[in-house]
């Protein structure tokens, strides 16, 4: 019954929409649900790349059958082994017993680990082709995009790369599933939040895998979350190339936490002197108030960061610290970076902000400004005056 999506003559969309989970990686929020993708591609041997998480399975078993007719199902291609892919294995291996496997040897070990597969099994290593009939699949490895097992396959017919986690994006498919088909702003901004929050560590693996990518005609993307990407390749993948290179726009985040408001005073006067001296991009979060994955989606955006803390039993204020924890793992290269901090007696949260600053390596534009009790004119002043001078950085 169900009609799934053309995405060229023989290559069709059977993925589904997870609008009930709250978290991804029970981590993470997803306030537009999530995608799992998965693709048919019907040629003299037929083949499924990637499967959904197994609470779909049922419904991805029916959009599979409806596309597949009375034909077998040959190969089934894993691209990334994380549940959210791979769930549906068992359910494809006990539907169709005689299917052949298709992935690398880290593929194998984590398949067997899972899921306890260990036969019917068809190993690939980078450049390796498969033909299908018309249909010719290139296989290449780009461990650590942001598995050690993860792979690209590319179908030499209709240059569509099929690319699992990469280029993916946060937020279901809502009728449309090819980018031409849908208002794009909001799943770019998905797709940057997706790539800073889960791939964003790995920026040297992206790099290496996008050099290997780099002479290959591609005209469409099929990722395992968001749009297929087919007029915005370009967009994506040079959205892509700068984040993996924490190549920031012009633009400051300014991040605060605040008990009583007088950090957060401190905040708007920094920004006060930012506008004042011309700088338009400018994003303030009270770090209680967003989710840090939006937070750490906009510092890698933006080429300057701003975070103040009061201090809090002797320590940063509590989601603060909770931040600098996720950007140290992150390992976000190339910012320039400013801080303030508040206390009543000792301000211990200047000396933790400094320690952050040096294990990450950012460029501290400015000394940092402390207040006790509550911001007074000069030091309101003073945050004014930061704000100018990191407008001219």
């Amino acid at each position: 019954m169900y009609k799934a999506r053309h995405i060229t003559n023989d290559i069709y969309y059977i993925g589904v929409n997870d609008r009930q989970k709250a978290l991804f990686e029970n981590l993470i929020p997803l306030p537009q649900g999530v995608s799992y993708n998965s693709y048919l591609i019907l040629d003299e041997k037929t083949v499924l790349v990637d499967t959904v998480e197994v609470s779909f399975a049922e419904v991805f078993l029916d959009k599979l059958l409806s596309v597949l007719g009375n034909r077998s199902l040959d190969y089934l291609v894993i691209n990334h082994m994380e549940p959210d892919h791979s769930g549906a294995i068992r359910t494809i291996r006990r539907m169709f017993p005689e299917i052949k496997i298709v992935g690398n040897a880290r593929t194998f070990n984590m398949l067997e680990g899972f899921y306890g597969i260990h036969d019917g099994l068809l190993e690939v290593k980078d450049g390796d082709t498969l033909s299908l009939g018309k249909h010719t699949l290139r296989f290449f490895l780009t461990p650590m995009i942001h598995w050690p097992e993860t792979m690209m396959t590319y179908d030499l017919l209709d240059k569509v790369i099929f690319t699992g986690d990469a280029f993916g994006a946060f937020g279901t498919l809502d009728g449309g599933v090819i980018d031409a088909d849908m208002e794009i702003g909001n799943h770019l901004e998905e797709a940057r939040r997706y790539f800073s929050n889960i791939a964003g560590k790995y920026g040297s693996a992206v790099q290496k895998a996008l050099l290997k990518l780099k002479e290959v005609d591609i005209k469409t993307i099929c990722p395992t979350h968001g749009p297929v990407w087919r007029d915005n390749v370009a967009t994506i993948l040079d959205m892509t190339d700068k984040l993996s290179r924490y190549e920031g726009e012009p633009g400051v985040v300014i991040v605060y936490g605040s008990m009583y408001g007088n950090t957060e005073q401190m905040a708007e006067a920094i920004a006060y002197g930012l506008s004042e001296e011309g700088e338009k991009n400018i994003v303030i979060y009270n770090v209680t108030k967003t989710d840090v994955s939006f937070i750490i989606s906009d510092i890698f955006r933006y080429d300057r960061v701003v975070i103040g803390s009061p201090t809090y039993s002797n320590e940063l204020f509590p989601d603060i610290a909770s931040l600098l924890a996720k950007l140290e793992t992150r390992d976000i290269k190339n910012r320039k970076f400013a801080y303030f901090g508040s206390s009543t007696w000792s301000n211990a949260s200047i000396k933790l902000l400094a320690g952050f600053a040096e294990r990450v390596k950012w460029d501290v534009v400015s000394v940092p400004i402390e207040i006790k009790q509550s911001l007074k004119e000069d030091k309101y002043e003073e945050c004014i005056a930061l704000g100018r001078l990191l407008a001219k950085s």
